[in-house]
C-alpha cells in the first residue's frame, strides 16, 4: 500500500459568476502531493494554475468565485468545507504560500521586519527579541546582505529580486508541511534564481516539506520538480515525470512551451547617430542613519559614478543582480529621483533643473516598468490610462482627439482598440504589459526606460513583446535603456552592455563581444548561471 498523499486535489472545478455569465478558470483538475515532493503546475497566464493554487487555501474572493465540483484533501481533511476558525489556524502555519507579486503582496506602510515577526508572533507564538533574531536568520537565509539592517526597510526600498526573497523568508517562517510557490522565481536574476531554487530543495530535504510550484518556466521545472501537470485553457492537458515530459511531450501544447523563447538579433549600432541621452558620473548614495538623532553614519552606495550614452536606435541593456543599481540609474536619468551627476538628453542639461523646468522634457523620456500589475490604475479605464499623459503634455487636445490617439496607440502594440473602454484587471498579464507600453509610445518619446518589461510574463508573450519592442525602435528610431536579469531578452535586443554590482559598472562594451568572451570574473558567473538554464532547456528541447 502506498502512503495517502499530504493533499489530494480531485476533480476541481473554479468559476466566476459575472452578473449572467460563468467564467469556468478551471476543469477537472486533479493531482496528489506526497509528503517531502515537488509537483510543478506548469502554463501561461489565464491557464488557471494560480486560482487552482489559491483555491487551496480558499483565497479566492467568494463570491463571485465558487467551485462547481470537486474536494482539495489535505491530510483528509477538505480544506473547501473546512470551518474558518480552522482553516485559519492551517494558512501560514501548515500550509504557507509565496506570491507572485511581491510588491502588492507586502504592507506598504510596515518595516519588513515588522511583517516577518508578525508571522512569527501570531502563528509561532513568539516574543519580540526571538522573534526579531529568527527574523535576521531567515532573511540572511534566503540571501539578503545586512540582514539585521534590512529589517528596519520598508518594501519599496528593496528591489523587485530582494522583496520576492522577503516573500519567501515569511513564507518558510513557520516550517509549513506544505509551501505553495507562485512564481517564486520571476522577479530575479538567474544567479538568485538557481539560489532560491537550491535554497527550496534543501528546506525540502532537512524537514520533509511538500511543494507546489506554479511556474510558466520549463528550464525552473526541470531542476525542482519530481513531477510536472501541464495546464492550458483550465484545464490539465498532460502529467508525467519531467524527463518524460521533457524528452516525450505528447500535447502540442506542451511542445510549443518548450520551444518558446525570446529571439531576434538586435540592429546594428550607428556610432554616427546622434546622442539622445548621456550621463556623467551619476551617483546616488542613500544616508543609513542611526541612532535617537538620526545621525547618517554611513551611505548605502546605490549608483556610484556611472558613464552612460544611449543613441538614437540604440539599445543599452543594464544587467546584473538583484539590488546591483539598474532600476534605479534609470530612475536617475529620468530625473524621477535626485542624483549628483551630469545628465543630458537631447543635448538638454537637465541635472539642477527644478520639477517643474523638467516637464517639458518629459514627454520625451518615457518608462514601462516591471510590474504590469502594479503600475496601472485599477480605478481608470485603459483608454484613460494611455491618455493621462496627452493631458498634461497637449492640453489643447479635445477629448475625441485624446481617445483617438488612444486607440491608435494601443492598437501599435497589439491591443484592439475597441477593448479600450475596459479596466486592468479585464486583461492578462501580457496585455497589460501592452497597455503599459502604449502608455509610453502615445507621447512619440525619443528615449523609453524598459524596467525588466518581460520577467512578470510567459516564455511565449515574453517573446512577444521583445518583437513588439524591436519593431518600435525601428519604427521610431527610440532609443532604449534595457534593465533585465534575463541574459536571453538583453542578447535579443541590446547593442551594447553594462554590467552593474554594487552601483559600480565592472564591464561594459559590444554586447556581442561582452557575451562572447567576458573580461569581469562577475559577468562570467552570471553567464554561466544563464547559460547553465539554457543547456538544460536546450538540452530537452533537442530531445523533444
Amino acid at each position: 500500500m502506498t502512503a495517502a498523499p499530504l493533499l489530494s486535489v480531485q476533480d476541481l472545478g473554479v468559476s466566476f459568476q459575472l452578473g449572467d455569465r460563468v467564467n469556468e478558470a478551471a476543469k477537472h483538475v486533479t493531482f496528489d502531493i506526497a509528503k517531502g515532493e515537488t509537483v510543478a503546475l506548469v502554463g501561461e497566464s489565464g491557464s488557471g494554475k494560480s486560482v487552482t493554487a489559491l483555491s487551496i487555501l480558499r483565497l479566492l474572493p467568494y463570491p463571485p468565485a465558487f467551485h462547481p465540483t470537486g474536494r482539495i484533501l489535505f491530510n483528509g481533511r477538505d480544506l473547501l468545507t473546512l470551518p474558518d476558525k480552522e482553516l485559519r489556524e492551517l494558512r501560514g502555519n501548515r500550509i504557507s504560500m509565496i506570491f507572485q507579486e511581491p510588491m502588492t503582496s507586502l504592507n506598504p506602510l510596515h518595516t519588513i521586519g515588522r511583517q516577518i515577526a508578525e508571522m512569527l508572533k501570531v502563528h509561532g507564538g513568539m516574543k519580540d527579541a526571538d522573534s526579531r533574531r529568527r527574523s535576521i536568520e531567515l532573511l540572511e537565509r534566503v540571501g539578503i546582505h545586512d540582514a539585521a539592517h534590512r529589517l528596519d526597510s520598508f518594501p519599496h526600498q528593496l528591489s523587485g529580486g530582494q522583496r520576492q526573497r522577503v516573500m519567501i523568508a515569511m513564507a518558510l517562517a513557520n516550517s509549513p508541511d506544505l509551501l505553495i510557490a507562485d512564481e517564486p522565481t520571476t522577479a530575479v536574476d538567474v544567479t538568485v534564481q538557481a539560489q532560491i531554487l537550491e535554497l527550496l530543495a534543501d528546506l525540502k530535504r532537512e524537514t520533509g516539506m511538500a511543494m507546489l510550484f506554479i511556474t510558466h518556466d520549463l528550464g525552473v521545472v526541470r531542476k525542482i520538480a519530481d513531477r510536472v501537470h501541464v495546464m492550458t485553457k483550465a484545464e490539465i492537458v498532460e502529467s508525467g515525470l519531467p524527463r518524460d515530459i521533457f524528452r516525450s511531450p505528447q500535447h502540442p501544447y506542451t511542445r510549443h512551451l518548450l520551444a518558446a523563447e525570446p529571439k531576434g538579433n538586435p540592429p546594428p549600432p550607428k556610432p554616427d547617430a546622434p546622442v539622445v541621452v548621456k550621463a556623467e558620473q551619476l551617483k546616488i548614495w542613500f544616508p543609513i542613519k542611526r541612532g535617537v538623532f538620526r545621525h547618517t553614519v554611513g551611505h548605502i552606495k546605490a549608483v556610484d559614478g556611472v558613464d552612460v550614452t544611449i543613441r538614437e536606435g540604440q539599445t543599452l541593456g543594464v544587467v546584473g543582480e538583484s539590488g546591483s543599481g539598474k532600476t534605479t540609474l534609470g530612475l536617475a536619468i529620468l530625473r524621477l529621483i535626485s542624483s549628483e551627476g551630469r545628465i543630458v538628453v537631447l543635448g538638454n542639461d537637465l541635472q539642477g533643473k527644478s520639477f517643474r523646468e523638467t516637464r517639458p522634457f518629459r514627454r520625451n523620456m518615457q518608462i514601462v516598468f516591471q510590474d504590469p500589475y502594479g503600475s496601472l490604475s485599477p480605478r481608470m479605464s485603459v483608454s484613460d490610462i494611455v491618455a493621462e499623459g496627452l493631458q498634461v503634455h497637449e492640453p489643447k487636445l479635445t477629448l475625441e482627439e485624446r481617445d483617438a490617439r488612444a486607440a491608435k496607440a494601443l492598437a501599435e502594440v497589439g491591443i484592439d482598440p475597441a477593448l479600450r473602454h475596459r479596466y486592468p484587471h479585464e486583461f492578462s498579464g501580457g496585455q497589460r504589459q501592452r497597455i503599459a507600453v502604449a502608455r509610453a509610445m502615445v507621447l512619440e518619446p525619443r528615449f523609453v526606460v524598459l524596467d525588466e518589461p518581460t520577467s512578470a510574463l510567459d516564455m511565449s508573450v515574453q517573446a512577444q513583446v521583445v518583437d513588439l519592442f524591436a519593431e518600435l525602435q525601428r519604427r521610431h528610431s527610440l532609443a532604449y535603456l534595457f534593465i533585465s536579469h534575463d541574459l536571453k531578452v538583453v542578447r535579443a535586443l541590446a547593442n551594447d552592455i553594462i554590467v552593474l554590482r554594487h552601483g559600480k559598472v565592472v564591464e561594459q562594451g559590444p554586447a556581442a563581444q561582452v557575451f562572447a568572451n567576458p573580461q569581469a570574473d562577475y559577468t562570467k558567473a552570471l553567464l554561466a548561471a544563464a547559460l547553465r538554464m539554457e543547456a538544460v532547456a536546450d538540452e530537452e528541447i533537442a530531445n523533444a
